[in-house]
């Protein structure tokens, strides 16, 4: 169990930063997400694994004015 945004979600083995993405529908091409407090970079949520049981954070970035 991975919990993201403070939501739970269901662990599947070898899951990356790129399939949770997937799963919460998060389609948004500006965002920040990290893993168990790690930061993330983008172009590498395919390669990053996230182990059973991390907290993980995304975050929309949006700018205004």
């Amino acid at each position: 169990m991975l919990r993201v945004n403070d939501a739970p979600l269901d662990y599947d083995e070898g899951m990356t930063v790129g399939d949770i993405l997937k799963k919460k529908n998060y389609i948004f091409r500006m965002l920040a997400v990290w893993v168990n407090g790690e930061f993330v970079p983008r172009g590498t949520y395919e390669a990053v694994k996230v182990p059973d049981g991390a907290e993980v954070k995304v975050i929309h970035m949006i700018a205004g004015g």
